[in-house]
C-alpha cells in the first residue's frame, strides 16, 4: 500500500527509543522528512540521520519551550509541518496505593503524559493549518479505558489525553487537520521492560520474577502475547496518511484483544 507520506515533514516527539524510534524509522522508509525530538541521544535516534532527511532536536519535551524548539527545527528545515506524532508519555507503577501517590507524582504523570502532547500541538497546529490536508496521531494507552489503580495517574492523564485529541478533532476537522489517537496494551518496550520498568518494579514490589509479570500482563488476552513497537508504527503511519483521510476524532485500539467490551 502506498502511503503518500513521501516528502511530508513530520514531527515526532519521545523517538529515541521503543514506539517512537520506530514510527520514525517507519517514517524514514516511506520517504518523509523528520523531526525528532528526545530529552536524550540514543544509538538508534543518531542512526537516523544515515537513513534520511533527519533533524535531531535534544530537548525536554515536556516543556513549551522544548516543544516550540522541535517544532521550529522541522519548520527551519522543512518549510512547515504535515504531521505531528505526539509519542512522549511515561509511567511509574504505584505499589504503595493511592495514598501514597503525592501530588509531585500526579504533577509529573500530568506534565508527561498529557500536557506534552498539547505543548507539541499548540507548537504545531498553526504550520498543520498552513498545510492542510495535515494529521495529529497521538499515542495514548488502553489504559484510557481500562483504568488501574496500579498506575492511577497514568491512567487518568491518558484518559484526559484522549478527550482533548477528540474535542481537538472536532475544532480543527472543517479547517482539514485530522486528530486520532492510537491506544496500545502492553508493549515490547523498556518502559515496560526495561530496567526500572514496569515488570520489574512490580515483580520487586510483590517479590516474583519479573517474567511472571510480564506474562500475567496479557494472560487471558486472546493473542498472549505484547504488541511489538513496529505494529504501533504501521498503524500510526497509517493513520497519519491520506489513505484514511475520512477517520478523525477516532481512537485505535492494539491491544491483542485485551479490552473486551464494544
Amino acid at each position: 500500500m502506498n502511503l503518500d507520506l513521501a516528502g511530508k515533514a513530520t514531527v515526532i516527539t519521545g523517538a529515541s527509543k521503543g514506539i517512537g524510534l520506530a514510527v520514525a524509522q517507519g517514517m524514514i522508509r516511506e520517504g518523509a522528512r523528520v523531526a525528532a525530538g528526545a530529552r536524550e541521544n540514543s544509538a538508534g535516534l543518531s542512526g537516523l540521520a544515515d537513513q534520511g532527511d533527519v533533524a535531531i532536536v535534544l530537548g525536554d519535551l515536556t516543556t513549551t519551550s522544548g516543544c516550540q524548539a522541535l517544532v521550529d527545527e522541522a519548520v527551519a528545515r522543512f518549510g512547515g509541518v504535515d504531521v505531528l506524532v505526539n509519542n512522549v508519555g511515561g509511567v511509574h507503577p504505584r505499589t504503595g496505593g493511592f495514598l501514597s501517590v503525592t501530588d509531585e507524582d500526579w504533577q509529573w504523570a500530568l506534565e508527561v503524559n498529557l500536557l506534552s502532547a498539547v505543548r507539541a500541538t499548540r507548537a504545531a497546529v498553526p504550520h498543520l493549518l498552513e498545510r492542510a490536508p495535515s494529521t495529529i496521531v497521538t499515542v495514548c494507552s488502553v489504559n484510557a479505558s481500562l483504568p488501574d489503580p496500579g498506575v492511577i495517574d497514568y491512567s487518568a492523564a491518558k484518559a484526559a489525553l484522549r478527550s482533548f485529541c477528540k474535542s481537538l478533532s472536532k475544532e480543527l476537522g472543517p479547517r482539514g487537520v485530522r486528530v486520532n489517537t492510537v491506544s496500545p496494551g502492553p508493549v515490547e518496550t523498556a518502559l515496560w521492560l526495561g530496567q526500572g520498568g514496569v515488570a520489574e518494579t512490580v515483580g520487586r514490589a510483590q517479590a516474583v520474577d519479573p517474567a511472571a509479570v510480564k506474562a500475567a500482563a496479557v494472560a487471558g488476552t486472546p493473542t498472549e502475547r505484547f504488541t511489538r513497537p513496529g505494529e504501533v508504527a504501521e498503524l500510526v503511519l497509517l493513520l497519519a496518511s491520506g489513505t484514511v483521510g475520512n477517520i478523525t476524532g477516532t481512537d485505535v485500539l492494539i491491544d491483542g484483544g485485551m479490552v473486551t467490551t464494544l
